[in-house]
């Protein structure tokens, strides 16, 4: 069949144009099994778009064909943002609202989608979250940083092991929060190893203005704020409280965002002592949660799924490379495999003092890897040695051992960006 792809203008604000976005939104909605976005929903995401400059693309049937209309049977839609890389924050194409209709698989609509896309942008890496692992390897995106799912106990057993707060918690209203969020944020993002800009629609969704899963006002959200011993925000929490079972208890379900660890666990303390409540989950804990190992029983930590969270791409190779830590002195010739071309090649990195000069070479590799192996290890979330042994690189055990000692090291990744 031949489609028609199309890209939409979501800052055409035509009653056409308008039209067109909103059933390209239905379609998004329909393949996340999500309702159809009503009014507020439909509203604050078309802001969100325009606010982002998203590109968005869809793919139809043709007109005249049985099932047509003004619901797209794919989408695909990308804006930039920036990306902590460890060592510089530089610009990121993020990729998101890829649906493809059940009636329409395996017909190379995401394929052309994303192939024009990733072809369109100049910036040097490319983000994405996934519900489906198994589909982007072959466009060179790698699992780069993990996050985990955590239920922690809050009844009697719950303790911290000789912790006094050094400052305090104060309640806040989700409304009135957004300048602390975004300072907060902010702070976060410059510092944290990994960490993604956040798109627009956090702004409603943080504050209340909406409960996407419900299209309405979010009355269940509550907030907090953690103060260090002067007074100054150094983190806050973010919670609902759920459904108890009879007169049983009722879960926390609360996010949290913590410059310091005074902060983190000073607001694991306060979302412990919630009345009427006996455990908290958290489905943004960090891979090195200090939480673990902060509490006198560690039986009250249940670790419920790590997920494989920020999938990159990389697709210039030395700005990228330049722009992470370095572990080692050292110089070696980096070959990287990419049937899409855009970090194929071999590439000399001389690393000194924690950076590095990269560019393109024509000399013998002394390591081979795929781009989708290279996208895993960029950010550090998993060591060379590991991909070694798992038969994801090509070299001499020297040449291992040396990518390792350059790239292994510094902080695990970790984001609290979903998009």
């Amino acid at each position: 069949m031949d489609y028609d792809f199309r890209t939409l203008d979501p800052r055409d604000e035509s009653e056409a144009a308008t039209a067109a976005l909103t059933a390209w939104l239905q379609a998004v909605s329909q393949g996340f099994h999500d309702g159809t976005p009503g009014e507020l929903n439909t509203r604050l995401w078309l802001e969100t778009m325009r606010t982002d400059e998203q590109r968005v693309v869809g793919a139809w049937l043709p007109e005249g064909e049985f099932g047509a209309g003004p619901r797209p049977v794919g989408t695909f839609s990308s804006f930039d943002k920036t990306l902590n890389a460890g060592l510089d924050v530089i610009p990121v194409h993020m990729i998101t609202d890829i649906t493809v209709s059940p009636a329409h698989r395996r017909r190379g609509l995401l394929s052309r989608m994303m192939v024009e896309d990733l072809a369109a942008t100049d910036l040097p890496v490319a983000a994405l979250t996934v519900s489906e692992g198994s589909i982007y390897g072959r466009f060179g995106f790698g699992a780069a940083s993990f996050r985990r799912r955590i239920e922690v106990d809050t009844d009697a057993r719950f303790s911290l092991r000789a912790y006094a707060d050094p400052g305090r918690c104060e309640l806040m209203e989700p409304a009135d929060m957004w300048p602390v969020i975004s300072d907060l944020f902010d702070r976060f993002h410059a510092s944290t190893r990994g960490s993604l800009e956040r798109p627009t629609f956090y702004r409603p969704m943080l504050t209340g203005e909406i409960d996407f899963a419900t299209g309405s006002a979010d009355t269940k959200l509550r907030g907090a704020v953690h103060l260090d011993a002067d007074g100054n925000p150094d983190g806050y929490a973010q919670w609902k409280v759920g459904e108890g079972e009879n007169a049983k208890p009722k879960p926390v379900n609360a996010n949290l965002l913590t410059l310091t660890n005074e902060a983190h666990l000073g607001l694991w303390q306060f979302l412990a002592g919630i009345d009427l409540t006996d455990r908290v989950t958290d489905n943004g804990s960090r891979p090195d949660d200090t939480l673990d190992w902060s509490v006198t029983n560690s039986d009250v930590v249940h670790v419920k799924s790590v997920i494989d969270h920020i999938w990159l791409r990389v697709l210039d190779v030395p700005v990228a490379l330049e722009a992470r830590p370095w572990f080692a002195d050292d110089s070696l010739v980096l070959g990287v495999d990419d049937p899409l071309g855009h970090a194929q090649g071999a590439f000399t990195i001389t690393a000194r003092d924690g950076r590095a000069k990269v560019s393109s070479t024509s000399d013998s590799a002394d390591v081979l890897l795929t781009a989708e192996t290279l996208a895993s290890l960029y950010l550090g979330g998993v060591s060379v040695r590991t991909m070694a042994r798992a038969g994801r690189i090509t070299g001499s055990a020297d040449a291992v051992s040396r990518l390792a000692a350059l790239m292994d090291g510094g902080a695990a990744p970790y984001s609290l960006t979903s998009f």
